[in-house]
Order: structure tokens, then C-alpha cells, then sequence
């Protein structure tokens, strides 16, 4: 193989691998030639931004708006096509000479043809032989051409709304950025765009860019752009729309095949390539009668010449926009000057000119049809309702209206809403906020009427006569959440004023506040708990706290009246089952309202917060570690959960809230009541990290706690200062030694345990089953201690410090020899009482 040969398959093999790696396309962005295009159908002319459909008979004015300048000659070519599987006739390809008087001036008329499904234009520079070869390479191949027509209309339909998406996000930057956080949920939900809702939560200065991060993939799945290009085909290029929503790139059918349908484009467009001509797609972006076409490679005017292509609208039947509203019970006010009807389900609506002429239609009490100008606003969601010429109008209390217009030619009918007029109405407050006004705070009182949608504002006036702005929110379609801020009023009689669209007397409501009796500032837990703390003043009035159906009552009788701090705790059920407590479902960031229930029935309304879950860890497993000499005391412990005072424990513990581990935390290790506690860290080399999630610990008792600690251990996180609950971790035993086991030749006689520490031993059996125990006296002082005779398995007994384990003594039965003849003198009895289960043996004193 020649050196040359060998550097040309090297080249080859880096070009495959560098165009394996680019999955994604080069981006339209070189502005193209503008075309000028108006549909008529029977007597009504619309410009080409207003016709999402083509249909039979209709008739197509193109003309090519290329400047004076224009050097180089385009051939305008129309063409018709009619399915993947049948060429279309010679006579359907049309053509205009761009460069000479006629065709500049006047353009070219073309009456759709019986028959055909889709449309192209093609820009194609002036060749001797141009428009022959063009109509031969649409004749030889036209499910190409078809199946082109079909992602150049799915492409350019999702980059409508793109397009609409990152422009509105310029201008909403460029106004105000702050508005950002609450309008780009609104442009997304409208135009179908997924945004990444981190972005919203950074500076309002750096959201704009966030939110135009990564643009090929923000595009959703919108079903009726999809229906629309699906119609275009049949047989098996009508799979590609399938196939294209299935690529990893599109997330497999959540995002759109934008992105896919660019791929494919650049693949299908790339074999249609011959010596004299290589045809490029062109997006049409249209506005008004104008089509822009947008480029993605820069054209050749030397062999192979570029042709651009582009698509017009497909023809078939209309397909209306599904367009239904956002919330169909919510009931809207009438009156309002900038009323905003929120609807979805057609990104089309907001990112084309397709539908126009719409209107909200209402219907007067004289049975009068009044039709309101009616605008798609993709930055509020909705369409946005010109009501000025309400102003006059003789309206009923309630009544509906419904979205009307039109979709390219044809009408089409949009959802229904509930709207209502302003009129007179009675106002009260709910009967659980009766007498709960107090002076020195903040209140929150609802108000209930027939319909709060036409209020406008709303105004108190204390018993000084001080007017006061409130904040107010409706909670219902017939009640508001009003906040008061009576921090400076006095007690008395108060009135609040309800002020509504199109009505000039505001409403008084009389309301009374009361002084002081209890001040409530907050009630706080952390998220997943089932207890919290009320903060505030007189807590020994409470009686109970509830908070989204769950209640909450003292966790005991208060001891210190004077105290700010109360702690609550979920009412347990009344059954005996604890496990049907009910957790409150709050999370971190909640901002709920509690209801404070008083001894003498007066309640209160109180700002719930919801801190985050305190910190958790799960214990992932433990070893013992013995220390140098080994096991001494001559008992092998039988579980896992006894740590002997001398040894050491290693334990390891997942994080799980947090999910990883920082530097600042820690762990304590105390006793049961917590009269003992010592804290493991990185910074005294007690804790170190596996990785981020798992620390391992290591515990020395004896270093921690001295010599008399014993029983359960427990242990709990803490992180940057907040403690997590306990949990259990070991028992700490201490081990009496055992020396020795003897027993005399007569079974009948019990046998003789010598050892230290003895008072250790709790009780002490024959048997694992622990069948008959005897039990050691508490501070038994005897170094010898009477057992019963072992089993075959051995000796078992219970540490006094962990009563709840039978260990087994690691001790060898000390048998004398066989008794003598029966001349033999038999061995003296000891002194001692006989071992039972119930009374203790007395001790043996050391032979």
C-alpha cells in the first residue's frame, strides 16, 4: 500500500469519526432572496402568513423581490406534486424568468391543479438547461420531493415558534427583566417551549440567557403542527414524523422532530446533487404577503450551481386550531380593561399569522351580539380582549362568551368562558374569621360574595379614619383572601371598602378588631416531621393548631407560661395504631396558613414556614474492632449490637438528606439520656469520607465516655448546626472476665465459675433457650460463682448492661477424675443454698 494511499484512508477515517460526533445541523441563519405571495379563493385574497393550507382551484401570485442590483439570474419555478409514488405531469411545473420586465414587475399566477398535495418553489440560477433538468430530477425522484416538502413544513412551522419564543424573551430583557420569572412560564405554556425552570431562579439579569441555552431542544411535541405535516404523505413517507420524534436527539417523541427534521433535510438534499446542480433547503418565514427565505449553506454559482428550495403550504382540508382553555370553570370579569383570556393547545395561534380576525362574541340582554376584538398574546398566555366597547352595553349579571375566527380561509369556533358583569352584591366575611381582627399584627380575614372576578382593589379605614392598602388574593371563584395590616390600628370599628371595575361607589364591609389577647407570630417544622414550634405570646392559651386538615396540639402541659415557644405536635389517633398518625403533606419553601384554636374558641390565622428536612443519615454497617490481646474475658457475644467498654466500633452511614456529605458535618454519639455524648468530625479525625455519600466512623468508648459507661448508644448527624434525629447505634457493654469452669463428678452438683468482675453477669443458664436461669445478685463481690452444669453447647449467660442477648461462655469444663471405690471418702458439700431460677446462688469465696 503506497504512503499516499495510506495518509488518504487516515483523512478519511478523522472526517468520519469528526461527522459521526456533529448531531446537530448548521443552524439557518444566512438571510435569502424575499418572495412576494398572496392566496385567492373564491373572492377573498389573503397574504401567504395567513394561509396554513392550500386547497384545489385556488390561485398562487408569487413574484421574487430580488433588488436592483441583482447580478446574478434566478429562474422562478413553481411545482406541484401529488404523492411520493405518483410524478407529477410535466404542465404542473410553472416558471418565471426573474430577470426580464414581466415576470419582475407582474410575478406569476398559478392555479392549483385537481390533484395535487404539495407545493414547491424553486430558485434556480439561470442555466441553458435549468428548467428541464429540474423538472426530470422532481419526475425521477418525487418521493424525495415529497418527503423534502415535509420537513421543510415541520421545520419551518416549529421555528415559528422558536423564533416567536426567543424574541419575546429579548423584549421582555430588554423592558424589565424582572418581569421574566412570571411571564416565561405563560410564552412557554403558549408556544409549546420547554424551559428550564433553574434559570428562573437565578438574578433576573442573567435569566435571558439561560433561557435561550441549548435552542434546538427547547421546541415540545405540538400535536397539531404534527397533524399538519402528517397529512402531507402517504405510504411509507408518512413514517418520517414518526421516526424523526424517536431520535435521541428529540427525546424520543417529548420534543418535536425539529432538530430531526434538519438532520434529514441535509441527508435528503445531499443526494439530490448532480454535475450541474445541488439543491438546499430553504425555511419560508412568513409575514404578511412576504416570504423570507432563510439559508443554512451559502450558494454556489459555479458547477454545482445552488438551488434553493422551499415549501409552501401543503393542500388538504383545514385543520383548525385545538385551542381550549386553560382552567374552563374560572369565571372571568367583563369589565376589565385588559382582560386576558388564558387558553393552549395550539403554538400555532401565538407563533403564526394563520389565525386572524378573531373575536370574543358575547351576547347582550336584549339578545344583541357584541363582538370584541380578541388578540393572541403568547407573553400572557392568552388572548387579550379589547372590553371598551362594553362600556355602553346592557349586560346580564353572568353570562358566556366564546372565541371566533378564522384559520387561513376557513371559520373556526374556539372555547367558551364564563364571564361576569359588575353589579351590586353582599359582602361578609367567612363565619370562622368572626372576632379573630386584633390589633398589633398583621390579619388575614376572607371575604365571601357571589363573585369576587370583578373586584379592582380593596381599601380599609381604621377607627382614626387612616385608609390602608391590603393585599388581596381571590381563593375561590366566590371568596378573597384579604391581608390587613393593623400593626398601627387601634381597636375598634373597622371598614373595608371593595372597589370593582366599571362601578363608581365602592362596597363598605364593617368589621370590628379587638385588642391583643395572644400574639401568633409563625409556626415552624421542618419538612417529613411530624412536630413543630408555634412562636409568639400567652401560648398557654392554645389549645390545638391545624394546618391542611391536620391538627396539632401541645406536646405537654407548659411549665414556664411566660415562654415564646411552644411546641406542637400531630394529635395522635384515636385507635391504637400509631402508624395511622397522619403526616401534614408540607414540603420546604411551603407557605401555608395554620389555624390557631384558643381555650375560649377564638381562632387565629398564622404564616406556616417549612424548613428544609434536617439532616439524615442511614447506618450502612459496623464492625468491633478488639483491642490488642484479644477476647480476655472469655465470652463470645452473640450479637452484633454489643460493643465491649475496651474495644473499638467502626460504622459507616449513608447520606440521604442531604444526599451528600459536607465538611461542616458531624456526628454525636451519646447515651440514652444523653448524659454522655461525644462528638465524631473530619477535623479530629473521627469521621472519614468513603466517597461523597458514605462516612465511616470510629467510636472508642473508653476514650469517649470512661470506664462506668454502659448501655444503649445512639447517635444523629448534625449538619451547619442542625441536628437530625437519633438513632439507635449499640449497646455498651462491659465484660466481667472468666477464667475458669469447673465442675465436680456428680451431676447432681451444681459447678464453680471463678472470674472478675462477676457482678457483670445478669443470670446465667444451661441452655441457649436460657430454660431455668439463675440470676447473679446485683453487686455480687465474689470472685466464684455457682452455674448450673453446661450442655454440650457450653455455658450461656446475660451481661447486666444488655439483659435482652444470651451470650455463650468460651470456657472448657474443668472435670475432676472419676470418683473412688465405694470405700472411697466421699467430698464435702459446700455450705451454700441450692440454685434456682428464683433465688440467687451465694457467693463462693476464692479457694
Amino acid at each position: 500500500m503506497s504512503l499516499r494511499l495510506c495518509r488518504w484512508l487516515a483523512a478519511l477515517a478523522v472526517l468520519s469519526i469528526t461527522s459521526a460526533q456533529a448531531a446537530t445541523p448548521a443552524p439557518f441563519d444566512l438571510k435569502g432572496p424575499t418572495l412576494e405571495v398572496t392566496v385567492s379563493r373564491d373572492k377573498t385574497t389573503l397574504p401567504i402568513a395567513q394561509v396554513p393550507h392550500l386547497a384545489e382551484g385556488d390561485k398562487l401570485w408569487i413574484k421574487a423581490d430580488f433588488p436592483a442590483s441583482q447580478s446574478e439570474h434566478y429562474l422562478l419555478v413553481l411545482n406541484f406534486l401529488r404523492g411520493p409514488t405518483n410524478p407529477p405531469p410535466k404542465d404542473w411545473f410553472f416558471k418565471c424568468e426573474t430577470w426580464k420586465k414581466a415576470c419582475a414587475e407582474k410575478g406569476m399566477t398559478v392555479t392549483v391543479p385537481e390533484g395535487a398535495q404539495q407545493a414547491l418553489i424553486f430558485l434556480a440560477p439561470e442555466d441553458g438547461g435549468d428548467f428541464k433538468t429540474l423538472v426530470n430530477a422532481v419526475r425521477g425522484r418525487p418521493g424525495a420531493f415529497v418527503r423534502s416538502t415535509q420537513d421543510l413544513n415541520q421545520a419551518t412551522l416549529d421555528r415559528s415558534r422558536l423564533e416567536r419564543y426567543l424574541a419575546s424573551i429579548r423584549d421582555l430583557n430588554a423592558a424589565n427583566p424582572a418581569v421574566l420569572k412570571d411571564t416565561t412560564p405563560l410564552l412557554a405554556r403558549s408556544l409549546g417551549i420547554k424551559v428550564d425552570e433553574k434559570c428562573l431562579d437565578r438574578l433576573p439579569q442573567l435569566q435571558a440567557p439561560c433561557l435561550m441555552q441549548g435552542q434546538e431542544t427547547l421546541i415540545l411535541n405540538d400535536g397539531h403542527s404534527m397533524s399538519i405535516v402528517e397529512a402531507l404523505t402517504t405510504g411509507p413517507a408518512s413514517d418520517l414524523v414518526m421516526a424523526a420524534s424517536s431520535t435521541p436527539q428529540a427525546n424520543y417523541g417529548y420534543y418535536s422532530p425539529y432538530l430531526s427534521s434538519l438532520l434529514d433535510l441535509g441527508r435528503l438534499f445531499d443526494s439530490f446533487r448532480v454535475a450541474n446542480y445541488q439543491y438546499i433547503p430553504a425555511l419560508a418565514t412568513a409575514l404578511k404577503n412576504k416570504l423570507t427565505l432563510t439559508l443554512n449553506t451559502p450558494p454556489s454559482f459555479q458547477n454545482p450551481k445552488s438551488v434553493l428550495v422551499a415549501a409552501l403550504p401543503a393542500v388538504e382540508q383545514a385543520l383548525p386550531p385545538p385551542l381550549h382553555a386553560v382552567s374552563p370553570k374560572d369565571i372571568y370579569c367583563a369589565r376589565k380593561d385588559s382582560l386576558v383570556l388564558p387558553v393552549e393547545g395550539a403554538p400555532l395561534v401565538f407563533a403564526t399569522e394563520y389565525a386572524h380576525n378573531t373575536v370574543l362574541r358575547v351576547a347582550g340582554k336584549n339578545g344583541e351580539v357584541i363582538e370584541l376584538p380578541a388578540t393572541a398574546d403568547a407573553t400572557q398566555g392568552g388572548f387579550l380582549i379589547d372590553t371598551s366597547s362594553l362600556g355602553t352595553a346592557s349586560l346580564a349579571d353572568r353570562f358566556r362568551g366564546s372565541l371566533h375566527g378564522y384559520w387561513g380561509f376557513d371559520k373556526f369556533d374556539g372555547p367558551g368562558f364564563q364571564l361576569v358583569n359588575t353589579h351590586s352584591q353582599a359582602w361578609a366575611p367567612a363565619s370562622q374569621d368572626d372576632g379573630s381582627l386584633i390589633v398589633g399584627r398583621a390579619n388575614t380575614i376572607h371575604l365571601q360574595t357571589g363573585s369576587v372576578a370583578c373586584i379592582d382593589r380593596i381599601m380599609v379605614k381604621d377607627p382614626t379614619g387612616k385608609e390602608l392598602r391590603v393585599d388581596w388574593s381571590p381563593v375561590k371563584a366566590n371568596e378573597v383572601e384579604i391581608n390587613l395590616p393593623l400593626q398601627q390600628a387601634q381597636p375598634g370599628a373597622l371598614t373595608l371598602f371593595v372597589s370593582q371595575f366599571g362601578s363608581s361607589e365602592p362596597h363598605p364591609v364593617e368589621l370590628r378588631a379587638y385588642p391583643e389577647a395572644g400574639r401568633f407570630e409563625s409556626f415552624t417544622m421542618h419538612e417529613g416531621e411530624s412536630h413543630g414550634v408555634l412562636k409568639g405570646s400567652r401560648l398557654a392559651d392554645v389549645a390545638s393548631l391545624s394546618v391542611k386538615s391536620v391538627e396539632f396540639v401541645p406536646a405537654a402541659a407548659i411549665s414556664n407560661p411566660e415562654s415564646d415557644q411552644l411546641r406542637m405536635e400531630v394529635k395522635p389517633p384515636e385507635t391504637t395504631d400509631a402508624s395511622n398518625t397522619p403526616a401534614p403533606s408540607l414540603q420546604q419553601g411551603d407557605t401555608a396558613k395554620a389555624k390557631v384554636t384558643l381555650h375560649d374558641g377564638r381562632s387565629y390565622n398564622v404564616n406556616v414556614a417549612v424548613a428544609a428536612p434536617r439532616p439524615r443519615v442511614e447506618l450502612v454497617g459496623k464492625s468491633v474492632q478488639i483491642a490488642s490481646g484479644g477476647n480476655s474475658s472469655n465470652i463470645q457475644l452473640a450479637s452484633e449490637n454489643q460493643l465491649p467498654q475496651d474495644a473499638q466500633l467502626i460504622f459507616s452511614v449513608r447520606a440521604k438528606s442531604p444526599a451528600i456529605f459536607s465538611r461542616e458535618a458531624n456526628i454525636e454519639v451519646a447515651s440514652s439520656d444523653e448524659a454522655l455524648s461525644t462528638t465524631l468530625s473530619f477535623a479530629n479525625r473521627t469521621l472519614t469520607l468513603a466517597d461523597s455519600k458514605v462516612a465511616v466512623a470510629t467510636f472508642d468508648p473508653t476514650k469517649a465516655f470512661g470506664f462506668s459507661a454502659f448501655g444503649p448508644l445512639k447517635y444523629r448527624v448534625v449538619n451547619k448546626g442542625v441536628a437530625g434525629d437519633w438513632q439507635p447505634l449499640v449497646t455498651l457493654v462491659r465484660l466481667p472476665v472468666l477464667k475458669d469452669l469447673e465442675c465436680p463428678a456428680d451431676p447432681a452438683q451444681s459447678c464453680k465459675l471463678t472470674g472478675a468482675n462477676l457482678f457483670l453477669v445478669d443470670s446465667v443458664a444451661s441452655n441457649a433457650e436460657f430454660k431455668e436461669p439463675v440470676a447473679v445478685p446485683v453487686g455480687f463481690p465474689g470472685r466464684a460463682l455457682p452455674v448450673p452444669r453446661p450442655s454440650k453447647s457450653g455455658l450461656y449467660l446475660k451481661l447486666r448492661d444488655d439483659p435482652s442477648v444470651v451470650n455463650l461462655a468460651a470456657l472448657v469444663v474443668d472435670e475432676p477424675p472419676p470418683p473412688a471405690p465405694a470405700d472411697a471418702t466421699p467430698a464435702p458439700v459446700p455450705t451454700q443454698e441450692p440454685v434456682t431460677a428464683s433465688t440467687p446462688p451465694a457467693p463462693i469465696s476464692n479457694p
